[in-house]
């Protein structure tokens, strides 16, 4: 099957340290190309992949302050895919509504996966403009703000199965992962680490955007001498520092639409202590994985019952339903079906 994906121009695939979306295509392109199919990712430049590479631009815009608006440049890479979209048997897109108005007036089967949270009003008009554009959701909850789109499945994430495994560690202390943003309320977690009397480890990046939140919010609390804030890791580092953890401490606020950082922790074994919110009840099973929780004193609870969990079952879990092969295998059956729809109106 000859395949196009289509990344966004934030990060390099994979991207260097943080970054969800870019590092989910990077999972899928790598695994669809093992799988023997032939793949052209769209991407920046400085991206690595077994793929064929069709460089957007010459590096990830986080790297470049010289641009002022980078949606022109995402309008330029939408035309220069639509020109070439005779080339390839589907188009899988993971930029948003960008490619839709375009794509919807063409002939090749396309698809959108949508990445992020959908609850702003102005994101159900614009999805709405477009009733028949085939959409991807990665959670079932994701959903929920614009119920009515033409959902055509739901393919939660995965991970290369080999990328983070368990490694010998003490779990002495518990772990917060991911972007420092008042949405994923590193204050909880330090306070239901403080409350369960174990060290809290953060390995976590600081957006522009969430600089005034670190200072004014956060940083007044990383005084403790049982917090160690470690920054942004690598894949390589996250073995060492989930498997060493007691648990992953996710008290989110917001409607997580997928929150790749859960599966990372089970791959290394590790269990979660989840807040309620957007996927956590589709991701996490419950005292299998770890604990669904509603708040803070129900996370100190659950923090007590971590040694109830088998960490080898946890790992059991993740190779069975969180691998990168079973995300590629549930998108290859959709492109298939996209593919057939194509055919039966090319007969009409």
């Amino acid at each position: 099957m000859r395949i196009a994906q289509v990344a966004p121009m934030f990060e390099a695939v994979p991207p260097k340290l943080y970054g969800g979306t870019e590092r989910v295509v990077s999972f899928l392109t790598e695994e669809l190309v093992a799988m023997g199919h032939d793949v052209t990712l769209f991407a920046t430049g400085d991206s690595v992949t077994a793929a064929r590479l069709a460089a957007t631009r010459s590096e990830a815009l986080r790297l470049d302050p010289t641009v002022r608006d980078w949606v022109a440049l995402y309008y330029k890479m939408v035309e220069t895919i639509f020109r070439r979209a005779h080339e390839f048997d589907v188009v899988h897109f993971h930029i948003d509504y960008f490619p839709l108005s375009l794509f919807a007036r063409q002939g090749t089967p396309y698809l959108t996966t949508l990445h992020g949270r959908l609850d702003l009003a102005e994101f159900g008009e614009v999805y709405r403009t477009f009733p028949d554009a085939p959409m991807v959701s990665i959670s079932d909850s994701q959903r929920l703000p614009i119920p009515d789109l033409n959902w055509a499945r739901t393919v939660k994430h995965g991970l290369p199965a080999n990328l983070l495994t368990p490694q010998p560690g003490g779990q002495d202390y518990f772990a917060f992962l991911g972007r420092i943003s008042p949405e994923k309320r590193l204050d909880r977690a330090i306070q239901i680490a403080a409350a369960a009397g174990v060290k809290l480890k953060v390995a976590a990046k600081v957006d522009v955007a969430d600089k005034v939140y670190f200072e004014n919010v956060i940083r007044p609390l990383l005084g403790s001498p049982d917090i160690e804030f470690i920054g942004e890791i690598d894949d390589s580092q996250k073995p060492a520092f989930l498997s060493g953890a007691r648990a992953l401490l996710f008290p989110i606020d917001w409607p997580e639409p997928f929150g790749l950082v859960m599966v990372e922790a089970m791959a290394c074994g590790t269990p979660v202590i989840a807040f309620r919110h957007g996927s956590v009840p589709e991701v996490i099973d419950e005292g299998v994985t770890g604990f669904i929780v509603d708040n803070v004193e129900q996370a100190v609870a659950a923090a007590g019952r971590i040694g109830e969990l088998d960490r080898r079952r946890i790992r059991g879990v993740f190779e069975k339903r969180w691998t990168a092969r079973r995300m590629a295998t549930d998108y290859v059956e959709l492109y298939q079906e996209l593919m057939a729809k194509t055919r039966v109106r090319e007969l009409a």
